[in-house]
């Protein structure tokens, strides 16, 4: 059965007893699962807008709780990779080729918001940079700090791991203009060939329309991950989130397939009413349609743990989701493929550019994404430091100038001031 990759970090045989830093290293990928030496070499992208600022304060932050938790002995060689305004303002393109190959040389990447541009060209970098690279699942995970105060009454029961379908849907989705030549093609095409269905376009000659893939292909491999993920972290229960209901050949495909995936590779069987399974170790495998999961997070957070959906419901739900513990201001995100070991860690909001260089913005997403990273790479010592200090920061009332407004009596700081804030939490 498939599993979760392992993590196994190097060092090599020093002949004294002062331990020596060997030279950099890329993190590799093995039969075994990832092999991450002592000082592994880690793309980055600064990003845009803000992302200097936001850069300038992690890097220190990130840096100090590795050597926190490992003194001398690991240390992240980070090496900067362009892409955004600043790739082409240097190199006239928004995402050099050398960019994608060095983090699928290097497998394992950290990346700043970027400004997507607007007209031709590139729909999306951050897109570009997932279908490049086939980084299937947008991991999201989803949970309160102890301190906030949000919209909710109960922001602690929401514990939620979003594994959101990262290259199909609407990612991968074709459209046609209302009045282009392919447009009327296509109206032409589905008039000839299936004419009770095209009847249904009420009306045809002033519409748009698009075309959304989904794969058993590309849902067999998230919905794995999602349930090796709830396995290996103890989760009750996996939710597959569709609009099944309505289109029945794409998201009721996605949970049928989801299903039987979990039947076939993790023997679940039957359980409860309905189509919901249960594997042996006793985690349940249900369903539920999307927009009534969002009155579900809304009212029985409680009730749901690692969830799995397809790319444009995943969206929404992990908006959703953070908008009940605090905005996505302190939300990490990850991009993953499992089988590979391609990771591409990112903060989850955009560039803020009317924040851009006045040492005011919140780097916190940024900060989780790369706990989650040093988790990714099995420097779990490093990511509890890190998630600690933020913790202490919002107990302690110190904190940047948006969390500040969610707690009573907080002092706002700057960027580089809420580093030193959490940089002052490490114990060296």
């Amino acid at each position: 059965m498939w599993r979760m990759m392992k993590r196994r970090t190097t060092t090599a045989a020093i002949p004294t007893n002062k331990f020596v830093m060997p030279s950099p290293a890329p993190i590799r990928m093995t039969p075994d699962g990832l092999e991450v030496p002592p000082n592994p070499l880690i793309p980055h992208i600064i990003g845009d807008g803000s992302g200097p600022d936001i850069w300038r304060a992690s890097q220190r932050v990130i840096d100090s709780a590795v050597r926190a938790a490992y003194g001398d002995s690991r240390h992240i060689e980070w090496r900067e990779v362009l892409a955004g305004q600043k790739a082409f303002d240097s190199l006239g393109t928004w995402l050099p080729e050398e960019t994608v190959r060095a983090f699928r040389e290097f497998l394992v990447g950290i990346k700043g918001p970027l400004t997507t541009p607007v007209g031709g060209g590139i729909r999306s970098l951050n897109v570009a940079l997932r279908q490049g690279l086939d980084l299937y699942c947008c991991v999201r995970p989803v949970r309160y700090f102890s301190g906030l105060e949000t919209p909710v009454k109960h922001p602690e029961l929401v514990d939620m791991v979003i594994f959101r379908e990262n290259t199909e849907d609407i990612y991968a989705g074709i459209e046609f203009a209302a009045d282009s030549e392919e447009a009327q093609q296509l109206r032409d095409w589905l008039s000839a060939t299936f004419p009770e269905r095209a009847s249904k376009v009420r009306f045809p000659q002033s519409s748009g329309f698009g075309i959304k893939p989904v794969s058993r292909t590309g849902t067999e491999r998230l919905v794995r991950a999602a349930i090796q993920y709830a396995i290996d972290h103890k989760k009750p229960s996996v939710t597959l989130v569709h609009k099944g209901n309505i289109m029945k050949f794409t998201e009721g495909a996605f949970r049928d397939w989801g299903y039987a995936l979990a039947e076939r590779e993790f023997q679940a069987t039957p359980c409860g009413t309905g189509a919901w399974r249960q594997l042996p170790c006793g985690i349940v495998i249900k369903d539920c349609i999307c927009d009534a999961f969002l009155q579900e997070i809304l009212l029985h957070p409680a009730e749901h743990s690692v969830v799995a959906t397809l790319n444009l419901n995943g969206d929404y739900c992990s908006d959703a989701l953070a908008a009940q513990v605090g905005g996505i201001g302190i939300s990490p995100g990850a991009n993953i493929n499992y089988v590979t070991g391609h990771a591409v860690f990112e903060a989850t909001h955009g560039t803020a550019p009317s924040l851009a260089g006045k040492d005011l913005v919140n780097p916190s997403s940024f900060l989780l994404s790369a706990q989650m990273m040093l988790n990714y790479i099995g420097w779990d010592e490093a990511a509890q430091i890190l998630e600690r200090s933020i913790q202490m920061a919002i107990v302690n009332h110190h904190v940047t100038a948006d969390l500040a407004e969610m707690i009573p009596g907080a002092k706002a700081l700057k960027t580089s001031e809420y580093a030193d804030e959490l940089i002052g939490h490490m114990l060296f």
